[in-house]
């Protein structure tokens, strides 16, 4: 038996594995309501054969997709976006008004994630990212409402982790789809005391005190659940809420309190120290090898995102007067 990149979850939603990098570390999902179809983050360009196989699978067409919804402009929750909207005629693309003339013109995107990654690297893991035309495209501003055969999605704007954030609340299932703004959460280090959360303090947006009033604006909704895109559906919301606030401010404090030189190597060494007192502390079991292998590229994104805050904080301070 391999591994099957579909998972059948309630309320008619269906977690689908982008494959990106590897198995179970990012999600797109599909919900359905009578016919009409929407996708909640799309993964990359060569994840489109993966949705268009479930498609088939469920005898469902492309004509049926009404929606694909980006919760912001990250390539491996958008990288995608085009290429199915390509085999999707009649979707809209919904998205942050921050993040939407990136998908009309993806070239930034590209040259940013090249800059980062190399060329090679970026065609492996992203492919090409293809222009959307902007008549298919909807700006969510906080509290649009879209309609799916019935269903409501309520499109909030959530910065924190991105300022072209958007979250979706679904009215069926009491449940929001929360992009990177829940965290991350991989089913690798569920425990006896439930599933472990980390903060994405990815480059280049990362913003603690939004983040802050974010997580209780979502928590104050009182979600039935968190439909995560790295991983999956989770359920302990209030646990898992006070988990990512202490955490938001424990990688704050960390990233203001290493030494200036080789910061963002220092950063990193103890992001790792705090991951593993809190996975000890969560009874997690798993040795080093497999948490560097579930891990090492989130910890090393996490530590430049905060290097890349510390550096705008100090400009915005020394652009204070006195």
């Amino acid at each position: 038996m391999g591994h099957s990149p579909y998972q059948t979850l309630e309320h008619a939603i269906t977690c689908i594995d982008t494959g990106y990098q590897r198995p179970d570390l990012a999600a797109c999902y599909m919900v359905e309501a009578q016919g009409e179809l929407a996708f909640v983050d799309t993964g990359t360009t060569y994840t489109l054969p993966v949705i268009l196989k479930l498609l088939e699978a469920r005898g469902l067409t492309t004509d049926q997709v009404k929606y694909i919804i980006v919760t912001h402009v990250h390539l491996d929750h958008a990288g995608g976006a085009g290429a199915l909207m390509e085999k999707c005629p009649e979707a809209q693309l919904v998205v942050h008004p921050f993040g939407a003339r990136h998908m009309v013109d993806p070239t930034k995107l590209t040259a940013g994630a090249t800059a980062v990654y190399g060329e090679e690297r970026f065609r492996q893991a992203f492919g090409r990212l293809i222009p959307i035309p902007q008549e298919r495209v909807i700006e969510a501003p906080d509290e649009i409402v879209i309609e799916l055969g019935g269903r409501s999605l309520l499109c909030l704007d959530t910065p924190g982790h991105a300022r072209h954030h958007i979250c979706i609340y679904d009215d069926r299932s009491k449940g929001l789809f929360t992009g990177d703004t829940f965290g991350l959460s991989y089913r690798d280090l569920d425990t006896s005391k439930g599933a472990f959360i980390l903060p994405t303090t990815t480059p280049v947006q990362f913003d603690p005190a939004a983040w802050q009033a974010t997580l209780s604006r979502l928590s104050e909704m009182n979600p039935s659940s968190a439909y995560l895109t790295h991983y999956g559906k989770v359920s302990d919301m209030n646990r898992l809420a006070d988990d990512l606030h202490q955490a938001i401010d424990d990688f704050a404090e960390i990233a203001l309190t290493v030494e200036p030189e080789n910061r963002c190597a220092g950063i990193q060494k103890k992001l790792w120290e705090w991951t593993n007192n809190a996975l000890m502390k969560h009874g997690c079991s798993l040795g080093e090898p497999r948490l560097k292998a579930l891990l090492a590229m989130d910890i090393e994104l996490n530590a430049q995102g905060l290097d890349v805050w510390l550096q705008r904080r100090e400009k915005e301070q020394a652009r204070q007067p006195g």
